[in-house]
């Protein structure tokens, strides 16, 4: 009995398995597996982050792109660069070929046809793009929100200079408040970013920051100084390459020796930081996460909130 069920058994899977077979085949030769005809992914020439790809109907879709404008001298020829379709599928443009956004809209047509000669047409519409940080910026300000257990008022808002007593005299926190920023773009990645170089210009003064804590402040060890670029030399001296990063919202800046530090360009305006605290941005600022570390038996004193649990760092700076 059990012989007889178990041949019964494979009778039945070899049909099932030989229709699946058999309509997967038909479907392959009637085409029905080459029907896609989508836009995966897309570049062109100075584009500015991602493009948005939208299916709208079997028949028609949308991409939305930043295209930076100003690196652009004819409209009417914005090279494709990149073009990722469905398996098989063709564009009515290759990629090294051009398309026209010279129109008010700044809109053009990408047609792509399946390999069975279905067709969908993507309207592409350009968004005109300024690199909003390029040009020449003053440094205001250096504050800094920190401090171990803000739920029991260990928090504080500062300015870096409001305890001058806390850092060295000839190159205290105020030294960079003359500095001056300028910034210049030279490129935009495969990945969309753009990127150029960073002067930080020492002023008037000829002088940056060294942010060394002094040692009188110093609670762990007494009469030590302490050097604190790590937390606070976040723009680097002299030059430097940025890179801003629209896909995450931030700015990064790569010192000479390597060294990477990453921020955001802040709007003017009002901003939360829990417990009661708040910072107020009048122009602009970069704002750097900062990594300090708790410490209970320091908490409410001028070393905890510069030196041991700093959070945020906002450089206060207004565009020429």
């Amino acid at each position: 009995m059990n012989k007889v069920l178990k041949y019964s058994l494979f009778v039945i899977f070899a049909i099932l398995t030989q229709s699946c077979v058999k309509d997967m085949q038909d479907d392959l030769n009637e085409g029905g597996w080459s029907n896609d005809r989508m836009i995966l992914d897309i570049k062109l020439k100075n584009q500015v982050g991602k493009a948005e790809i939208a299916r709208i109907d079997d028949a028609s879709g949308e991409i939305e792109l930043s295209l930076n404008i100003d690196a652009i001298e004819d409209l009417s020829k914005v090279e494709l660069e990149k073009l990722q379709l469905s398996y098989d599928a063709k564009a009515s443009i290759n990629i090294g070929g051009s398309l026209d956004f010279s129109n008010a809209e700044r809109s053009t047509i990408l047609t792509i046809t399946s390999a069975t000669g279905l067709v969908r047409e993507y309207k592409i519409y350009a968004t005109e793009f300024r690199e909003t940080v390029i040009g020449t910026w003053a440094i205001n300000d250096l504050i800094v929100y920190g401090g171990t257990g803000p739920e029991y008022g260990g928090g504080a808002v500062l300015q870096l200079q409001s305890k001058s007593w806390c850092w060295s005299d000839n190159y205290a926190p105020k030294t960079e408040c003359d500095n001056i920023l300028t910034f210049t773009m030279d490129q935009i990645t495969d990945e969309g970013n753009t990127s150029g170089i960073c002067i930080n210009n020492a002023g008037s003064d000829g002088k940056y920051a060294d942010f060394i804590f002094q040692g009188s402040q110093n609670k762990d060890n007494p009469g030590v100084d302490l050097d604190l670029k790590h937390f606070y030399r976040q723009i680097p001296e002299g030059e430097s390459r940025w890179t801003r990063n629209y896909a995450l919202g931030t700015i990064s800046f790569t010192a000479e020796d390597g060294t990477v530090t990453t921020g955001v360009l802040e709007k003017a305006g009002t901003y939360d930081l829990g417990n009661g605290k708040s910072i107020t941005v009048n122009n602009n600022a970069f704002s750097f996460t900062l990594n300090g570390k708790d410490d209970w038996g320091a908490i409410y004193s001028d070393f905890d909130k510069f030196a041991k649990k700093p959070r945020k760092y906002y450089v206060m700076i207004t565009k020429q």
